[in-house]
């Protein structure tokens, strides 16, 4: 569409122009669509002139007759005939420059002088049974389309495209994924449940049987190992948090939600990940030909991870402006993106590069395309690599294990806890004073723990 499209300028008011197109001419007479957009403001009158060409193009689609049509095409069809109906009063009122409100909602705020300027706004031709188009004028400015209820699933689709954008803004593409991914497990696990009703029929009772469904799920089974209380609580709560969203998003703040103090108490984890001792390292990992058969990438961000503590998916996003090899002292940059968050805001922090992780970043000055937004790719390829050999001291024995090493040594080396706290990526509640330090008093710190390894390593 042009800018311009559609719009004139006349009476220092800006209005809307659009001709009828020929395949809807037989439903809508009116040949010319023309109405004032009530604005001389050129941004203003462009917003306004979007939406009504949403609005238009919804009313033409639904000219068409669907109804009569029994089957679960046809009841879909009306649904979204319905929710396009719905959506395009909503625009048609915007444009005319109203908020949409039904014709209930109208009567409760009694704003006189509101009501009068649509009444005002409603042409009235006094030609006997009004036009199809001149009904869907008067129900989008006085109200009279109901909002259709929406199924759970399409709520929940409302809350990912329009009620949560905010939390998805500076993710990247993966972690959207992964976002909505964890979210819409709990979901489909009520819907599969209690069937994909309408949101606003959802009872206490139905809330309930979710609840009694993971009770059975966590109790212990002949052969089976129960789920954790923590996995049923993130997925009961993932539908609580779509119902308190979604409610309020349509102003409904007040109502009860049916998931309300709906959770299982939760067993302290058994799970602590252990760390690498010194002499397993330096014996069993910094060795010669040790990681041969493995990818370059994967094998030289592990090597990164021993001497800077981070994450591997840290390691595995870095950019080229983040490895600063050029540099009294060569370092690293975690910090977030534009279109990739970190873990928290204590995440962000440079690390001064030594020893083994110094030679792997060498390697790879540009960083790890190979593995950038793909972090369980490269945790399953760590851990096939060290299971393969053998590399685990036990089963409480991980990738991580590498960070947990970290920042016990530099707990024994005597380091500063502030200084451990800002390299591990740790908030700090204490009053932030200084910088944490200049990269020189970081990197000698650090030289204090750092393993020593044989020439063919990386």
């Amino acid at each position: 569409m042009r800018p311009n499209q559609f719009l004139r300028f006349r009476d220092n008011h800006w209005h809307y122009k659009r001709r009828v197109p020929t395949r809807y001419a037989a439903f809508d007479d009116r040949g010319v669509v023309r109405f004032s957009l009530r604005t001389g403001s050129l941004d203003i009158a462009r917003l306004r002139r979007d939406a009504q060409v949403q609005a238009d193009d919804l009313f033409w689609a639904s000219l068409i007759d669907i109804d009569g049509d029994p089957t679960e095409e046809g009841a879909r069809r009306a649904r979204d005939v319905a929710h396009g109906r719905y959506k395009a009063a909503s625009l048609r009122a915007l444009a005319r420059g109203f908020t949409y409100a039904s014709a209930s909602e109208l009567a409760e705020r009694a704003d006189i002088g509101d009501l009068v300027d649509r009444f005002r706004s409603v042409e009235d031709k006094d030609r006997g049974k009004p036009s199809a188009a001149e009904e869907a004028e008067a129900e989008a400015v006085l109200g009279g389309v109901d909002a259709p209820p929406l199924k759970i699933s399409e709520a929940f689709d409302l809350y990912c495209e329009e009620i949560a954008i905010d939390e998805l803004l500076s993710k990247s593409e993966m972690q959207k994924r992964l976002w909505k991914k964890t979210k819409k497990r709990g979901i489909q696990y009520f819907i599969d449940l209690v069937g994909d009703k309408p949101i606003t029929s959802v009872t206490r009772q139905d809330a309930r049987q979710y609840y009694n469904w993971w009770k059975d799920r966590l109790l212990p089974q002949p052969g089976k190992t129960p789920l954790s209380p923590n996995t049923a609580n993130r997925d009961i709560g993932n539908v609580r948090v779509l119902f308190d969203a979604y409610f309020k998003h349509i102003g409904e703040e007040d109502r009860q939600n049916p998931f309300r103090n709906l959770s299982f108490k939760s067993k302290k984890s058994k799970g602590k990940v252990l760390p690498f001792e010194d002499e397993w390292v330096r014996k069993r990992i910094l060795v010669p030909g040790q990681f041969d058969g493995i990818n370059a990438e994967a094998r030289h961000i592990m090597f990164a991870l021993i001497e800077t503590g981070c994450r591997p998916g840290e390691i595995g996003n870095l950019l080229e402006e983040d490895i600063i090899l050029d540099h009294e002292v060569p370092h690293i940059k975690i910090r977030p993106k534009s279109n990739r968050e970190i873990k928290t805001d204590a995440s962000a922090r440079e690390i001064p590069l030594i020893g083994v992780s110094l030679e792997a970043m060498k390697a790879f000055p540009k960083g790890f395309p190979r593995y950038r937004d793909k972090p369980d790719l490269l945790s399953a390829n760590l851990m096939k690599a060290f299971e393969a050999r053998k590399l685990f001291p036990s089963s409480k024995h991980k990738i991580y294990s590498f960070r947990h090493s970290f920042e016990k040594r530099m707990l024994e080396a005597g380091i500063d806890n502030d200084l451990r706290l800002t390299l591990m990526g740790h908030t700090n509640k204490r009053p932030a004073y200084g910088d944490g330090g200049s990269l020189a008093f970081r990197r000698d710190e650090l030289l204090k723990i750092v393993h020593p390894f044989p020439e063919g390593v990386v």
